[in-house]
């Protein structure tokens, strides 16, 4: 049964609440003290970009700088000798390369010498990265269009035209960021609800992509992990005859979806709703040979292990980040 619209605010609300305590930490080699200059601490919306903080940054460390004359939008982030992909949200860029297993039992938050918490990372302001990352600008136009065109990406997605972003006024359109970047809300969803379809109006394709983490390439010089981006039209609903081929594919078929005096799957339902599960199950089989459980991998997003059965939809309209995407990592499991 679809979730009632209440309890989607209620979700959408708990996600853009969540925050990430993060260690910032100068770089030693741009330090007057090498190793010996305080960090930055900040607790931080999982749903924020990085580029955000860079003001606050060169300011805080500017008596330590070896270049005083660096600008904030020099600055550039790594984590364990990674540059980190300033286009993503920190709470995604946290799941792909620190993320403690989701699936703990107990909801405190440990900040022992042990825990990935708080996240540790290092701000430079030379020697940006040219091969891995796109320079930033004073006036913070390259992270708004950015930011934009992902949003663009995912309107087409979901009605297969850019129309509803383009019609946006220019105030609207530069709210949306706005919004983001002051983890408002209710601003954010005022503009959102302009682009989202109805929930009486179907999506066309739902915007998600995948990350999954893979090993160092054997050839590559660095020993750090690469990612693999997944990306596939994922339509709200199944026909019964695209479930009944997912379900004999499936390595844990259930008797109890017979028919009796059948022998076949179920298939009076002219459609199904799309479940993470059966989502998960058609873009990447191997890694997902039940769409009910997870056997070999699960589906991470916001730091928390998403429910196969959850509907697609619901997650999008819920759990999106504010670009309009839902980024889910893949992590192996065992």
């Amino acid at each position: 049964m679809a979730m009632e619209h209440a309890t989607l605010n209620a979700i959408q609300k708990i996600v853009w609440e969540g925050n990430l305590p993060l260690q910032i930490t100068l770089a030693s080699s741009e330090s007057r003290t090498y190793d010996q200059t305080d960090p930055y601490l900040i607790s931080y919306p999982r749903i924020s970009y990085l580029p955000s903080l860079l003001p606050k940054l060169k300011a805080f460390f500017s008596s330590s700088l070896i270049d005083p004359a660096a600008s904030p939008h020099d600055g550039w982030f790594s984590f364990e000798g990674v540059p980190l992909k300033w286009h993503y949200p920190v709470g995604l860029l946290y799941d792909l390369y620190a993320g403690a297993d989701p699936a703990t039992k107990s909801s405190d938050v440990d900040y022992s010498s042990d825990s990935p918490l708080p996240w540790q990372l290092v701000i430079h302001f030379t020697d940006w990265p040219n091969e891995e990352l796109v320079r930033l600008d004073a006036k913070g136009m390259v992270m708004n269009d950015a930011f934009i065109n992902s949003v663009k990406e995912a309107d087409f997605v979901r009605n297969g035209t850019a129309k509803g972003i383009m019609s946006l006024s220019k105030d609207d359109s530069s709210g949306l960021w706005k919004a983001v970047q002051d983890v408002d809300l209710p601003s954010f969803q005022r503009i959102m609800n302009i682009l989202l379809p109805q929930p009486n109006q179907p999506f066309r394709n739902l915007p998600i992509r995948l990350f999954l983490p893979l090993p160092p390439k054997p050839d590559s010089d660095s020993d750090s992990p690469t990612l693999k981006v997944v990306q596939s039209p994922i339509p709200p609903t199944i026909t019964a005859t695209q479930a009944a081929s997912q379900t004999s594919q499936s390595i844990l078929l259930s008797s109890s979806r017979i028919l009796p005096g059948t022998g076949s799957p179920q298939t009076h339902q002219q459609h199904q709703t799309q479940t993470i599960g059966s989502a998960l199950h058609s873009i990447l089989p191997h890694l997902f040979p039940s769409r009910r459980t997870p056997v070999l991998a699960k589906p991470v997003l916001h730091g928390a292990v998403v429910p196969m059965s959850a509907p697609v939809e619901e997650v999008v309209r819920c759990s999106a980040y504010g670009d309009g995407w839902v980024y889910i990592v893949i992590r192996m499991m065992g």
